[in-house]
């Protein structure tokens, strides 16, 4: 099974990824801001990251760096799943390394179909 790790400070967000992914057979564990998901990115293993941006004590573009930084996290897609969809700010993920960006509110369906695209 496909292992996640969406991060997000909402939870209301973090329930409808989790309901979505869960329902397409992923396996989802959640973060609640970069601290957290780096803590559980070094304990476990994931197959990808899907992280918020704007998020307390580590942002979603700091989380990406350190991932980066570390060896068994230097390929593994990370998809940015926020409301922040200014092209800087989506410039600076691509330099720290994420895999792509998606608009909240998102489609549950086009999500997963990027997912999978990544995940190839």
């Amino acid at each position: 099974m496909t292992r996640i790790l969406a991060v997000d400070d909402s939870p209301s967000m973090r329930d409808m990824v989790r309901i979505a992914l869960s329902g397409a057979g992923f396996e989802v564990t959640q973060a609640t801001d970069g601290e957290e998901a780096l803590q559980l990115a070094r304990q476990q293993s994931f197959d990808l990251i899907l992280s918020d941006v704007n998020m307390p004590r580590m942002d979603g573009i700091e989380l990406i760096r350190a991932l980066r930084a570390e060896d068994s996290y230097r390929h593994t897609p990370i998809l940015m799943l926020t409301t922040d969809g200014s092209a800087d700010r989506k410039r600076e993920g691509k330099e720290a390394g994420a895999t792509g960006w998606i608009v909240k509110p998102f489609d549950p369906a086009q999500l997963i179909a990027t997912m999978l695209r990544v995940l190839r």
